[in-house]
């Protein structure tokens, strides 16, 4: 599965704000059958970051969305400026 399609936007809201300045995680909407292994090299080949802990949740919308924790030598906020959302 290409990155492209399996990264489908950042979510941005207060949380996930609070969730990037304090615990180093970004929040995704993610391809709905997409696996955390598919999850995990798609950040690495778009952003050139490692992860260190992947979590999902199925919305009751039918979204997927993806609670990316970096490992600690990489910065959540870079990536995020990366994005335009920080």
């Amino acid at each position: 599965m290409d990155a492209f399609d399996v990264i489908k936007t950042p979510i941005v809201s207060e949380k996930t704000m609070k969730l990037i300045e304090e615990e180093n995680r970004l929040v995704f909407y993610v391809e709905r059958k997409a696996t955390k292994a598919d999850i995990r090299a798609a950040i690495k080949e778009l952003f050139d970051a490692e992860v260190a802990d992947i979590n999902t949740s199925i919305t009751p919308k039918g979204k997927k969305k993806a609670y990316i924790t970096l490992k600690a030598e990489y910065n959540a906020g870079e990536v995020a400026a990366s994005l335009g959302i920080y």
